[in-house]
């Protein structure tokens, strides 16, 4: 899963953004804490002509997690512009791009995917040791026609990139091409490899959760994602996984009052992540205190939202 990388690569990103000045820096934590009106207060004076690439970059991913698409890929466009040697904005490109693309029609579509193929290789090219990088090039590649760049040959590459760099995005990355290969029993031995090797296994738990859903395995589903939750309470870096927990049982309409447990402990934790948007978990929150006729907690939980996110739409969007 991305979000623990997320969370390292987000330290890292404010340690970068403090040597340069310190509203990148600020907007950094506020984007990682899920302060995305806080973020764009800061970003929206520098990301203007002459500014710094890594304003555009910031400014794309706030976006990008209030699925405001369409401006994100500008921003991230521009990102790269300024800056073409920075595989992070062209991986942020791709993203942004990618996500227009899933909601295109279909010759948008089949245009923008050859441009986020592209933005993926050259992110891995100008970083050949990015885990993240690879990851989503992986993906691509195994999700993709061959028409516009993907190919099951291609993401086993890739697997074999990672063995040096990230073996347990390695072992995921190829429990997917397992699945997509209707090899399901290959698909859950490398779940549990990535499983067992891991020193924050509460992600991978959500792992093979989620590759449980798939095939309808409710009960293993549903056990993964109390193994996971058990996981993440005993690591606080690991609480992000939370999240990811949540979201599953949301999904498929089970155990919900878990998963409004785990969002409230994801929320009152010390450790947020982009991937994990907080204004997010609290409109998951916020319907599930709908579901259970709690009217005050469901408003106080919107209000939380929007506090943080002021135009996020499905939270305005809550009754």
């Amino acid at each position: 899963m991305r979000v623990l990388a997320g969370v390292v690569l987000a330290s890292a990103a404010v340690l970068s953004a403090s040597a340069q000045s310190l509203p990148l820096a600020q907007a950094t934590t506020a984007l990682q804490a899920g302060e995305a009106d806080k973020a764009l207060a800061l970003l929206s004076p520098l990301a203007q002509p002459g500014g710094e690439a890594l304003a555009y970059n910031l400014k794309c991913r706030v976006e990008y997690s209030l699925e405001q698409w369409d401006q994100a890929a500008k921003d991230c466009e521009q990102a790269v512009t300024l800056d073409g040697r920075s595989s992070d904005d062209h991986l942020w490109l791709a993203r942004a791009l990618g996500a227009q693309a899933s909601r295109a029609s279909f010759l948008s579509a089949f245009k923008l995917a050859k441009r986020v193929r592209a933005e993926f290789e050259e992110a891995v090219r100008l970083d050949p040791g990015s885990a993240e990088a690879l990851a989503d090039l992986g993906d691509y590649y195994y999700t993709a026609p061959g028409v516009v760049g993907g190919g099951i040959d291609k993401a086993e590459g890739v697997a074999a990139q990672m063995d040096r760099i990230d073996p347990i995005r390695a072992h995921e990355l190829r429990g997917h091409i397992a699945e997509q290969r209707k090899d399901f029993g290959a698909a859950e031995r490398e779940y549990k490899q990535a499983l067992a090797a891991s020193a924050h296994p509460a992600f991978q738990w959500m792992s093979l959760a989620g590759f449980y859903r798939g095939r309808e395995r409710w009960t293993e589903m549903e056990a993964a994602v109390r193994s996971g939750q058990n996981a993440a309470e005993r690591d606080k870096r690991a609480t992000v996984a939370l999240y990811s927990g949540a979201a599953l049982l949301i999904q498929t309409k089970r155990d919900q009052e878990r998963a409004a447990k785990m969002l409230e402990e994801y929320l009152t934790g010390s450790v947020k992540s982009e991937d994990a948007p907080a204004f997010v978990a609290h409109v998951w929150l916020a319907r599930l205190k709908q579901q259970f006729g709690d009217a005050t907690a469901a408003s106080r939980e919107r209000a939380a939202a929007l506090a943080l996110a002021h135009e996020y739409k499905p939270a305005l969007d809550l009754k």
